[in-house]
């Protein structure tokens, strides 16, 4: 068995290349006009680095070259509360409602009886067929899930960034506009 020498391979690092030629990253892609940034601040909290892009801004800095980036990004999920049959299916019959308010109002358009009827009826007939796959849906997953939660991408840190050339003139801003802030002399 022999191994290809690089000068078999003609793609770099033994990538073979598709029918649009080797893949590459957006990032690795520099040549397609993608200016280097710099980072001219980090920040704990969001607000702060709005709060930062926001006096460059009231400072005539060209706000259209800044960035701001969320690092250290997490999953939190925050638990609501115990899920049963009987929430599942009014959470059901609450989104079947709206659905069947959507399709009684179609069926209203077009109809020629008492219009208020026809939506009335759509609204109900969808709540209480939402009520019941909700509640055979919750019953389907055996207890595995048995409460309600809401999911947040939170980040850990926020970087303002600014493009190269400006990045020196966004960073002494900074400095001089916080150095106002706190009162010294």
């Amino acid at each position: 068995m022999t191994t290809p020498s690089s000068s078999d391979n003609p793609t770099a690092g033994g990538v073979p290349s598709g029918p649009s030629g080797v893949p590459t990253l957006p990032a690795q892609n520099v040549a397609a006009g993608a200016t280097p940034t710099v980072v001219v601040g980090t920040f704990p909290e969001y607000a702060q680095a709005q709060q930062a892009v926001d006096l460059l801004s009231d400072n005539k800095f060209p706000v259209e070259r800044t960035a701001i980036i969320g690092t250290d990004l997490r999953l939190v999920e925050n638990v609501l509360g115990r899920l049963t049959v009987g929430r599942a299916a009014l959470a059901g019959a609450a989104s079947g409602a709206w659905f069947g308010l959507f399709i009684g109002l179609l069926f209203g358009l077009f109809s020629d009886s008492n219009w208020f009827a026809v939506v009335l009826s759509g609204l109900l007939i969808g709540a209480v067929w939402g009520a019941i796959f909700g509640a055979i849906a919750h019953a389907a997953t055996g207890g595995r899930r048995d409460f309600a939660s809401r999911s947040s991408l939170q980040a850990g840190q926020y970087a303002v960034t600014a493009d190269a050339e400006v990045a020196e003139q966004a960073r002494q801003l900074l400095v001089q506009l916080n150095w106002r802030a706190s009162g010294a002399q």
